[in-house]
């Protein structure tokens, strides 16, 4: 890997019935950080050491990913299950609350998490993933429909991990580096070390199992997300996401009362990676505006 750490640790924690594993930097307030596909703990690498000068900073392995225990199940991936394991971890942890940081499916599971235990997220960051309402917006455009082929796709039986393990998991690469804008931000040994991550034993079924549930869990699960949101809440977007449109963005101010949205041009879906000091500097911004709202929870935050 090219962005390694001495003072990163490795630990597991066993949580609504599964084992989970988490990289860890830093003391104080809990910040939570959670990836998305087809990524694992790995991808907040440029996030861990820098947040870690103030918070305790997890980085977690989402379960079915990489380290983290693989459910057979298609139903241990619902979107119950997801934010259960969130909730379990915080509790597991010794917090009541936290930070809560997610990307991508990550960020997903943010959002309904900040909805279902608002009182457990005393901010809220997302990254390239839009409010659930605006999801289920843009999945009835054609524009989006054309750009979310793959969630179709990945409804198949079979093909979908056939394909991506092909070719020495090609789609891997393809995925990150060819979506990059500056393919720099990516090195060889990022690539092998995703690659690893998805080649695990039963790794890949589940990766996948995520979006064969997402119209049976994610979008019926969302109706108390379509009331506002009063927690804190910051927006990253890089402009130039292949997968889900800027459009996404638009009006989510309907759906969350506190809400603060940088754009970052010239970048792809895979922000925290492709524009780290930029995206760090945005999210200190926005804690440092915010901290504030959360000085009433310090002295409880850590039990």
């Amino acid at each position: 890997m090219s962005v390694l750490n001495g003072s990163w640790r490795h630990d597991f924690i066993t949580t609504n019935g599964i084992k989970l594993h988490y990289v860890t930097q830093g003391e104080g307030k809990l910040m939570l950080m959670l990836h998305g596909f087809p990524e694992f703990w790995y991808s907040w690498r440029h996030q861990l050491p820098e947040f870690a000068k103030d918070y305790k900073v997890v980085a977690l392995d989402l379960r079915g990913y990489n380290e983290s225990d693989k459910p057979q199940q298609l139903e241990a991936y619902n979107i119950k299950e997801l934010r259960q394991d969130v909730a379990g971890v915080i509790a597991g942890l010794g917090y009541e609350k936290c930070i809560l940081v997610g990307h991508d499916w990550g960020g997903a599971i943010a959002w309904n998490f900040a909805y279902h235990y608002p009182h457990k997220v005393e901010q809220l960051i997302v990254l390239n993933i839009p409010h659930p309402a605006k999801l289920m917006e843009g999945l009835r455009m054609p524009q989006q429909l054309l750009k979310s082929w793959y969630i179709f796709f990945f409804q198949l039986p079979f093909l979908p991990e056939w394909s991506i393990q092909s070719n020495d998991y090609q789609l891997i690469a393809e995925a990150l580096q060819g979506m990059a804008i500056d393919k720099s931000s990516f090195s060889k040994e990022d690539i092998e070390a995703y690659k690893d991550a998805a080649a695990k034993r039963g790794a890949l079924t589940a990766m996948v199992n995520y979006y064969r549930n997402i119209f049976q869990g994610l979008f019926l699960d969302s109706t108390k997300e379509m009331e506002a949101l009063e927690i804190p809440t910051l927006m990253i977007w890089g402009e130039n996401d292949a997968a889900l449109s800027k459009e996404l963005t638009d009006e989510t101010e309907k759906y969350v009362k506190n809400l603060t949205i940088k754009y970052i041009p010239n970048c792809s879906h895979w922000v925290q990676q492709e524009q780290p000091q930029l995206v760090n500097e945005y999210m200190r911004d926005f804690l440092d505006n915010n901290s504030l709202l959360g000085d009433v929870y310090n002295d409880d935050s850590h039990l």
